[in-house]
């Protein structure tokens, strides 16, 4: 597919992701660059579910829906730079999350920028380095690993290796 770049409104989002409220956490992309790069935005508002319980008296987005946020614009670059559509059997599974830093709380009102880039795509594993800002100013950063499998595919425990090449402890 040739990088060009564009905005995807909400109704287009949803062709890229399964998430539906409350859990779709992408508002609006900006722009995106095939292979490389998007920027997309979360608008926070007062009535988000979350804000109930997290905090009443000091309304902040837990850190866990920034970084699924960044990563589920990271899934819809992933799906753009296939040039694809994911099918009803088709999800993004979180592979790994590195490097997480929370530098700010983010409140209602605020909007949160996320820009994701693609480091690396290499054994169905895709890496990327996910940046959110509110006002220029950074919220939160993260290096996300992510997969795309069937949800027709048989459930299999993950493996990993230390660099000796053995299995962990409790694998």
């Amino acid at each position: 597919m040739e990088n060009i770049s564009k905005t995807l409104d909400i109704n287009q989002i949803k062709q890229y992701l399964p998430h539906r409220y409350p859990m779709l956490l992408v508002d609006r992309v900006l722009t995106w660059e095939s292979g490389k790069s998007i920027t997309a935005i979360k608008n926070v508002t007062a009535n988000e579910e979350f804000f109930n319980g997290h905090f009443p008296n000091k309304p902040v987005m837990p850190g866990v829906l920034m970084v699924e946020a960044m990563a589920q614009t990271a899934a819809i670059l992933s799906f753009l730079t296939m040039g694809q559509k994911p099918d009803e059997n088709t999800l993004v599974y979180f592979a790994g999350i590195d490097n997480v830093r929370f530098k700010r709380p983010v409140g209602p009102g605020d909007q949160l920028k996320m820009d994701v880039e693609i480091l690396r795509v290499a054994r169905g594993i895709w890496k990327y380095k996910a940046v959110a800002t509110v006002d220029g100013l950074l919220a939160v950063e993260a290096e996300l690993m992510c997969t795309l499998r069937s949800n027709k595919e048989e459930a299999k425990p993950a493996v990993t290796s230390d660099t000796t090449g053995e299995t962990p402890a409790g694998a």
